[in-house]
């Protein structure tokens, strides 16, 4: 089964409600869906989050690498020749979302192909994984009253919440509104994205123990290499690597100098292939994982649970699974549903998912 053809296809799709964060805030979700057309006729699909703020990609760079530098070398290789597509992918610095989307649209095809769901392909495990809800900033009220609709309506029942503002007690405030108003049922950790110092990051640590948070993630800068080190010996939770830790040589360098304690995955950046390496780094050194979530709409969803179901590693903790519920619409044919707090993988071959031509060319950029 030979690769024949790779689109790369803008489209955008507002958010009924922005997500704000230390790094930056989403109003659209200005992504990129990579089809990977074959021999055979059937198609590999998977999708590309451009983050300018933190991997420096944009809809644009992400089309151009891709039908510039990507697909020449591409096509006419066989789709189960990963480590030559790799090799390929490889000559080209950065751009990891633009990579991370053709693999996993490859390992679509896979399954397709051998008429399995990629989940069993990749590990198969289990089917299905406990959802964890991204709150963004906004007034400790509104963020509680957000929370509360998540877990009445949906199930969930564990949420990440985006701290680094000044001063930091607005935050703090914020954990103990959610604290409130969930009781000790609910799992609540933090998310600083490198907004606090470390003695910033220390001192919130500090206010926050009473309320039991159970991680903190890239609360402070990576490249302040003594302060995090500093701010992660004292941490009296798991510190988690997100956007300082994107390949296996880093998650190594960081698990070995201390500056984190466990890794945050991300499927949009490692697709299902680097993944893997860096989940079994992560076995092999006794650090955590935990499924992260890029802003994906349901594409990029059903990508993460399917590699985050497929091991008990990387199903120990609840995935970040639901911020496409924040979207407007989506591109599926069949929208992804959660219950009970949990999202099930499709029992499908490949990822399970398809393309609905006329939202698609409604939403799409490039007619």
């Amino acid at each position: 089964m030979k690769i024949t053809a790779i689109e790369a296809i803008p489209y955008a799709i507002p958010y009924a409600k922005p997500l704000r964060f230390a790094s930056g805030e989403v109003h659209t979700a200005e992504h990129v869906l990579v089809r990977v057309h074959t021999d055979n006729g059937l198609t590999g699909v998977a999708d590309a989050p451009p983050r300018p703020f933190t991997y420096g990609e944009t809809q644009q760079s992400v089309i151009a690498v891709i039908e510039k530098i990507f697909a020449p070398n591409l096509v006419g290789l066989d789709v189960l020749a990963r480590e030559a597509v790799h090799g390929h992918l490889r000559r080209t610095v950065g751009n990891p979302v633009a990579k991370s989307a053709i693999d996993m649209a490859l390992w679509d095809l896979a399954g397709q192909a051998l008429g399995l769901p990629v989940t069993t392909l990749l590990g198969g495990h289990g089917n299905s994984m406990r959802v964890s809800h991204m709150l963004g900033f906004d007034e400790p009220a509104k963020m509680a009253a957000e929370a509360e609709r998540m877990r009445d309506r949906y199930g969930i029942r564990v949420f990440k919440v985006k701290v680094g503002r000044r001063p930091v007690r607005l935050d703090v405030e914020v954990c103990r509104a959610l604290r409130e108003v969930l009781g000790d049922e609910a799992e609540l950790y933090v998310d600083g994205n490198r907004g606090w110092t470390a003695s910033e990051s220390a001192r919130a640590l500090r206010a926050l123990d009473p309320l039991g948070i159970t991680l903190a993630e890239e609360l402070c800068p990576a490249d302040d290499v003594l302060g995090r080190r500093w701010l992660v010996r004292q941490s009296p939770v798991p510190f988690v690597a997100d956007e300082s830790a994107v390949t296996p040589a880093e998650v190594t360098r960081s698990l070995l100098d201390g500056a984190a304690t466990a890794i945050s995955i991300k499927t949009a950046r490692t697709g299902f292939t680097t993944s893997q390496r860096v989940l079994f780094q992560c076995e092999g050194m006794g650090a955590e994982v935990v499924m992260g979530n890029q802003i994906d709409g349901q594409l990029g969803t059903a990508c993460t649970v399917a590699f985050g179901a497929a091991y008990a590693a990387s199903s120990h903790r609840a995935g970040e699974l639901s911020n496409f519920l924040d979207m407007r619409d989506d591109l599926l044919t069949e929208p992804l549903t959660i219950s009970d707090g949990r999202l099930t993988v499709r029992d499908l071959p490949g990822l399970g998912v398809a393309i609905d031509p006329d939202k698609l060319a409604r939403y799409r950029q490039d007619t």
